[in-house]
């Protein structure tokens, strides 16, 4: 043997040599039991702009299950803008934000988003889940206390975990077991984070009741307005315009993939908490800034968002119009006066049975099972979007009840 090598033992070479380990073997195993569960994730592929009317695997459908609650993720305005800042900024960034990364158009944009939502400053994120995360573990740390409902999105609980705060978390909008949380903290800070509204079950946070429990105990209230932000508010500027509230304590995180129907995220708040972000948000700090391209794309959507106010009225047309539809039906709809409308169906196997049903009449409508839902709560998340129309929201409405008729 050469000088200066040394034999593997016997046990990890036969390991290395074996191309399947037990740890293969395990995830086999947990990959078959998710399956037998009916809660195996599968992924369907767009073969064209997302809209309501789609084309997926090579057929034609009215789809109720995107984000793009205003309809602009195709909207040739904002295609045009984002070629013209493909032509004047590039494609990639090339650089973080704090090397050279930012660019005029993310600058324009922060002013812009923080002028549309009259708070002091915003600072962009690449994904509302790196925005959560960044604020989240910038603010608080060991020792503090942050304090959070059930039902928020998943973003908001990693966040917490990360932080390695204390994680107090209180059963969904129950104001009097936060009340009681707030009331034992001894914590140095204290943060309350909720989402505004909420993505499975589409209600509403009660945010001023929230604000007013921050400002009794002397704590920051973390609002992530995620499905709000561009349908909330008679300007489309998200929950806290349609509650009518602002507060130094705030601090407001919105996504741009959704309503305004491009990319990436935003958190806006007081002059120190932007501060402190761009010092100790990791999530911002350390990856490259998104593309300039996409900020252009953005500043069009936001000028649409707050002009265009017929869209915001078509889509809460829309949402009375499928309540109408479906009531009495053996399903429940949830209590819902956003664009999400949940309908329970209740076990893995039938809403899956039932999701599947209706793609057999063209219409897509996703099935959300445990985890992301409680056990025994298995729904059809219907979203609805200003690019459906009445005919769209018919051929659904007829597409449930036939299912109904024959299950």
């Amino acid at each position: 043997m050469p000088a200066g090598c040394s034999t593997l033992p016997e046990r990890a070479l036969t390991s290395k040599l074996n191309p399947r380990s037990m740890s293969f073997d395990d995830l086999a195993a947990d990959l078959a039991a998710l399956d037998a569960d009916n809660l195996l994730r599968q992924r369907r592929t767009l073969e064209s702009a997302q809209s309501a009317r789609v084309v997926v695997d090579g057929r034609d459908y009215v789809a109720f299950c995107s984000n793009d609650y205003l309809g602009l993720a195709a909207d040739p305005r904002l295609i045009e803008a984002a070629c013209e800042g493909a032509r004047t900024s590039g494609v990639g960034a090339g650089a973080s934000h704090l090397i050279l990364g930012h660019t005029s158009a993310h600058y324009r944009l922060e002013i812009a988003l923080a002028q549309f939502i009259h708070m002091p400053r915003a600072l962009l994120f690449s994904t509302g889940y790196m925005a959560n995360i960044g604020a989240v573990t910038a603010l608080v740390r060991r020792h503090d206390d942050v304090f959070a409902d059930k039902l928020n999105h998943a973003s908001l609980n990693d966040a917490v975990l990360l932080s390695r705060a204390n994680f107090r978390r209180y059963a969904h909008v129950d104001l009097a077991a936060l009340e009681r949380l707030l009331a034992a903290s001894s914590a140095r800070r204290k943060l309350v984070i909720t989402d505004a509204v909420f993505s499975m079950d589409g209600d509403i946070a009660p945010v001023p009741a929230l604000l007013r429990l921050c400002e009794r105990y002397d704590a920051w209230l973390l609002v992530d307005d995620a499905h709000g932000f561009g349908v909330l508010g008679q300007t489309g500027g998200g929950a806290l315009e349609h509650f009518g509230v602002a507060s130094p304590r705030i601090i407001y995180m919105a996504t741009l993939g959704k309503a305004a129907g491009v990319a990436g995220a935003f958190v806006a708040g007081d002059e120190d908490v932007i501060d402190m972000l761009i010092q100790r948000a990791r999530t911002y700090i350390y990856t490259t800034a998104s593309p300039p391209l996409l900020a252009h794309a953005l500043l069009a959507s936001l000028e649409i968002i707050g002009r265009e106010t017929g869209r915001r009225q078509l889509l809460a047309s829309l949402i009375a119009r499928l309540k109408i539809g479906i009531a009495g039906m053996r399903w429940p709809l949830m209590a819902s006066d956003t664009a999400i409308q949940p309908l329970v169906i209740g076990s893995n196997t039938d809403v899956m049975r039932v999701s599947a049903a209706l793609a057999e009449h063209g219409v897509l409508v996703p099935a959300i099972r445990p985890p992301t839902v409680p056990a025994g709560t298995a729904r059809l998340r219907i979203s609805l979007s200003a690019a459906h129309n009445e005919e769209d929201v018919t051929r659904l409405i007829d597409a449930l009840r036939q299912v109904e008729r024959a299950s």
